[in-house]
């Protein structure tokens, strides 16, 4: 009788920086347990096998470079030495210079688009590395041509634009809401930037949040606002729908919805993204409130 009386169990919430990637999944935890000389070989040949798998593709490529730089920098360091010329290995050795040494990260990123020319993931690695030294916009928009041209519609690509924009760095709210503007008139359904217009409205809400005063007590009719609620409907649309495109980081996309849903008190709505998660968690959005697993098991429950 237990058997037919037993409910069903709903996943715990987990940060899952490969987010639904299971290949990129088991690579991370080969990489965790590696320890000496034999292990860390065994680890580097898992991360080559990985990214020589991605192919050409070119956005998923950049998600597991990214993921497996800040996880295993020792691995990428010791990958270049062995292979010197290998894209890949100047690649993933350059994303994890990128926090600690944007300048260098810069030159080695100059050397892996030489190695691979048609791959735009040096390119964006450029963009980010120039973001971070607040280099003036004359300087990026290059960079920004060529990423174009390789990958139009680069979703790490366009977020790192998104921040640069943005007035806490370079720019302001018109050059942010133009840039938004730009790319939502010309962007074809189901392209991995279909979560730029959103993004900025959850960094637009933080901001509100944030700032204190009269904004931050308006922040609770933020998602009511004309030009902001029709984002939750266009997604909600689409997003969780079986057939919809999806590409590296859709389940992240749907964490972005599911916490503007939730911030909206559209809770039943925020009830089927959750669900279309598997509790799969990235820090952002959730972090901002702070620890991300916990704030996403609380929106989650109410």
């Amino acid at each position: 009788m237990a058997l037919f009386s037993r409910r069903q169990q709903t996943p715990t919430p987990r940060l899952a920086p490969e987010l639904d990637d299971t290949a990129l999944g088991r690579v991370l935890r080969g990489v965790a347990s590696s320890r000496g000389p034999g292990p860390q070989d065994l680890a580097i040949a898992q991360l080559e096998q990985l990214l020589r798998d991605t192919g050409d593709d070119w956005d998923r490529r950049c998600h597991r470079v990214t993921v497996l730089a800040e996880a295993a920098p020792a691995l990428a360091r010791g990958w270049r030495l062995q292979r010197p010329r290998d894209p890949d290995a100047l690649l993933l050795h350059a994303w994890s210079e990128l926090p600690t040494d944007p300048l260098a990260a810069t030159a080695t990123f100059r050397l892996a688009a030489q190695a691979r020319p048609a791959d735009p993931t040096p390119w964006v690695g450029s963009l980010a590395a120039l973001r971070l030294l607040a280099r003036p916009s004359a300087e990026l928009t290059p960079v920004w041509r060529e990423i174009r041209a390789r990958d139009p519609w680069h979703r790490e690509a366009h977020l790192q634009v998104l921040g640069y924009l943005s007035p806490e760095e370079r720019g302001s709210q018109a050059t942010l809401r133009d840039f938004v503007d730009d790319v939502v008139a010309t962007m074809p359904y189901g392209v991995p930037t279909q979560c730029l217009p959103l993004t900025a409205a959850v960094r637009q809400y933080h901001r509100d949040l944030d700032s204190g005063g009269t904004r931050a007590i308006g922040a609770g009719r933020y998602w009511s606002q004309p030009h902001v609620a029709p984002l939750l409907d266009q997604a909600l649309e689409h997003w969780p729908r079986p057939g919809h495109p999806r590409h590296a980081a859709t389940v992240a996309d749907l964490g972005i919805l599911a916490y503007a849903l939730a911030r909206a008190v559209r809770t039943e709505d925020a009830a089927t993204v959750f669900a279309a998660t598997g509790a799969l968690v990235a820090p952002w959005p959730w972090g901002h409130d702070g620890d991300p697993v916990e704030r996403y098991a609380y929106w989650s429950r109410t």
